[in-house]
C-alpha cells in the first residue's frame, strides 16, 4: 500500500482494538499533522466524538469523561506546543488514577532537529505522570501483526492495578489523507481485570486490630458502597466520617457528616479519640479532621485498590491493598459479636446530631445566601442521579463540611493535585459522558482560569448547570494566617488578586442562559432549570470568614450545653 494508505489502515485498527475493549468517548483538538488519527476515529460509529477548540480544555474535558465512566478516553492533538497543553490534566489523571490515552500527532524523524514548523522533542513529553510512553514509529505495513497488539498494550497499562495516563505519540508522513485497506484480524482478548480478595493470614491480622476496639471508618474517594459500609459499621459499632465523593454520604446518624464542625469544639476532639482508624480510599479536604487524627494515637489502616499509599503524615500502620467491599464484608464476618461499646457510638451520635441541627437551621433558608449556604443548597436542589462536579479551594471544603445527605448524587472533583485549572472543562466532560444534569460549583478564580471550557458549550448536548460563587479574588485566602500579618494592600496584591471581572456578562458571550442569585430559595429555582446555564452567587470574602464563624462558633455552644 501506498503511506498514507497504510497510515490510515493502521489508525483504524488501532482505534477498532479499543472500541472492543471499550472505548466510549475521543475528544480531539483540530490541527493538521493529527488528520489520519482524526478521520479514523471520526469514523467510528462506537465513539462519541467531542471537538474542542482549546487543547488544554480538551485535555480536561477528556479527563471528566474518564471519570464519569471508569475506561479511557482517547485525546487527541497535533503536534509541537498543542501536545504541551495536555500536560496539566494528564498530571491529574495520574494522581487521582483516572484512565486517558494521549495521542500526540508528530513530525517523522527526517523532520526533527531541523526547525520545522510545529516540531518539538515529544519523547517522554510527560515525564513520570504517564504509565507507559511508547512511539509507534511511523507505520509499517510489514509490521501489520504487531499493530493490534500495540493498542492492546497501551489500553491494559491505562486501566492496570493502578490506572492512570498513557502517551502514544504518533509520527506521521505526508500525505496525510489516505483509505484504510483490510485490517488485521483480532485474535486474541487482553486479560480482565480481576478483583484482589483478602488473603486469609492478612484478614486475621486486619481482624484482630479491630475487634471490640474504639474506632472510627474514614470514607473517602474509592470508598467501598454505603451497603458494604454499613455491614462493617454495625459489626464493629463503629461511626462512618464519609465525605461526599465517597458515595456513602446517606442520612443516618453512623454516617457522620459534620465531623469538621464539631472536632473543632476541643472537648469534643478529646472525648472522640478512637484507638484505631480504617481509612478507605483518599482522605477528606478538611485540615481540621487531618490533624485530629494526624495528632491522635490511633493505628492508622488504609484500604484501596490501588498499591498507592496516600499517607502524607506517615502514620499508616498497616496497607491493606483489595477489593474494598469485599474488606468490608471478611472483616464484618470475622468480627461478628465483637463490636465496641455502645456508648461510643452513642457519643458520635449525639454531637452528629447537634451539629446537624444548628447547621440546618443556621443554612437551610438564607435571606442573604452565603458560601456555605451556596454548596449545602447545591448538594440539596440536584435531582437523584445527577453529578455534581466541585472545585478546589473553598467549594470542595463547603461541600464537605456543611452539605446534608449527597448519596443521591455522584460527586467528583479534581483532588489528585488539588489544583483549581481544568474544571469547567472537566464538568463539561462529565456532563457529556454522562447525559445526565450535572452541577458544577466553582468559585470565579477557577472559573476565570478555565473560561475556554465555555466555548461552544450552548452547542454541546450537556445538562450543566454551573454555580459561580463570585468574591472578587481568592476567598481561600482569607482563611489562612496572611490575612492577618500583612498589610491590607500587600495582602490583596498578592492573595486576595481582585479581577474585576463581570462574570455574568462573561458567560452571556459565550451565549449561554445566565442567572444571579442573592437568597437559598433563589438559588434553588435557578438550579431547577436544565442547562447549560452560569448561575452567579456574589458574596464578600470578609463576610464568608465570618459566616463560617459563626457557624463553628453556634456548634460550640450547642455541643457545651448538650
Amino acid at each position: 500500500m501506498q503511506s498514507a494508505n497504510v497510515t490510515a489502515t493502521w489508525c483504524a485498527t488501532v482505534v477498532d482494538e479499543w472500541c472492543a475493549l471499550g472505548a466510549r468517548d475521543v475528544v480531539l483538538a483540530p490541527g493538521s499533522r493529527s488528520t489520519p488519527m482524526a478521520l479514523a476515529l471520526a469514523a467510528e460509529a462506537r465513539l462519541r466524538l467531542h471537538v474542542f477548540h482549546d487543547e488544554r480544555s480538551a485535555s480536561f474535558a477528556a479527563l471528566g469523561m474518564a471519570m464519569a465512566n471508569g475506561v479511557p478516553t482517547l485525546l487527541l492533538c497535533t503536534s509541537g506546543t498543542a501536545a504541551v497543553n495536555f500536560h496539566a490534566a494528564v498530571v491529574e489523571a495520574s494522581h487521582a488514577e483516572v484512565p486517558l490515552i494521549v495521542l500526540t500527532a508528530d513530525r517523522p524523524p527526517e523532520l526533527q532537529g531541523v526547525g520545522a514548523p510545529q516540531t518539538i522533542d515529544q519523547q517522554r513529553l510527560f515525564g513520570v505522570a504517564v504509565r507507559s510512553f511508547v512511539d509507534v514509529g511511523v507505520p509499517d505495513d510489514e509490521r501489520r501483526d504487531e499493530w493490534r497488539r500495540s493498542a492492546q498494550r497501551a489500553w491494559s497499562a491505562a486501566t492496570a492495578q493502578r490506572p492512570g495516563p498513557v502517551h502514544v505519540n504518533l509520527p506521521f508522513r505526508e500525505p496525510l489523507v489516505g483509505m484504510p485497506g483490510d485490517l488485521p484480524a483480532r485474535e486474541f482478548e487482553s486479560a480482565t481485570r480481576k478483583e484482589r480478595a483478602l488473603p486469609t493470614e492478612q484478614l486475621s491480622r486486619l481482624s484482630i486490630r479491630l475487634a471490640g476496639r474504639r474506632g472510627v471508618i474514614v470514607a473517602g474517594v474509592g470508598a467501598p458502597s454505603t451497603s458494604a459500609l454499613a455491614r462493617l459499621a454495625d459489626a464493629l459499632a463503629w461511626p462512618v466520617l464519609a465525605e461526599p465523593r465517597s458515595g456513602a454520604r446517606a442520612d443516618h446518624e453512623r454516617f457522620i457528616r459534620h465531623a469538621d464542625a464539631f472536632l473543632r469544639h476541643e472537648p469534643t476532639a478529646k472525648s472522640l479519640q478512637p484507638d484505631v482508624v480504617v481509612r478507605f480510599g483518599a482522605p477528606h479536604a478538611s485540615k481540621v479532621i487531618a490533624t485530629w487524627l494526624r495528632d491522635s494515637d490511633a493505628e492508622l489502616v488504609v484500604v484501596s485498590e490501588s498499591p498507592f499509599l496516600i499517607d502524607p503524615d506517615r502514620r499508616c500502620a498497616m496497607h491493606v491493598v483489595a477489593a474494598p467491599d469485599a474488606v468490608c464484608d471478611d472483616v464484618a464476618a470475622v468480627v461478628a459479636g465483637r463490636a465496641a461499646t455502645n456508648d461510643w457510638l452513642d457519643e458520635w451520635a449525639m454531637a452528629e446530631r447537634t451539629a446537624r441541627a444548628v447547621i440546618a437551621s443556621m443554612l437551610d433558608d438564607e435571606a442573604t445566601l452565603s458560601e456555605p449556604g451556596a454548596a449545602r443548597a447545591m448538594a440539596a436542589s440536584l435531582p437523584a442521579n445527577a453529578s455534581l462536579v466541585v472545585s478546589s479551594s473553598m467549594p470542595v471544603r463547603d461541600l464537605e463540611w456543611y452539605a446534608a445527605a449527597t448519596d443521591h448524587l455522584r460527586v467528583l472533583a479534581n483532588r489528585g493535585a488539588n489544583g483549581i485549572d481544568g474544571v469547567v472543562s472537566t464538568a463539561v466532560g462529565v456532563a457529556l459522558a454522562t447525559q445526565a444534569p450535572t452541577g458544577l460549583l466553582i468559585g470565579d478564580i477557577a472559573f476565570l482560569h478555565d473560561s475556554n471550557g465555555l466555548v461552544a458549550l450552548r452547542h454541546r448536548v450537556a445538562d450543566l448547570r454551573i454555580v459561580v460563587v463570585d468574591n472578587d479574588g481568592g476567598g481561600i485566602f482569607s482563611f489562612l494566617p496572611q490575612r492577618s500579618t500583612l498589610e491590607h494592600e500587600r495582602f490583596e496584591q498578592l492573595f486576595g488578586t481582585p479581577h474585576g471581572t463581570d462574570l455574568a456578562a462573561l458567560a452571556r458571550a459565550h451565549g449561554l442562559d445566565v442567572e444571579s442569585v442573592a437568597t437559598t430559595q433563589q438559588l434553588k429555582a435557578a438550579l431547577a432549570k436544565s442547562g447549560p446555564r452560569v448561575i452567579v452567587v456574589c458574596t464578600n470574602r470578609d463576610h464568608n470568614v465570618q459566616r463560617h464563624d459563626e457557624v463553628h462558633a453556634a456548634v460550640a455552644r450547642a455541643l457545651t450545653i448538650a
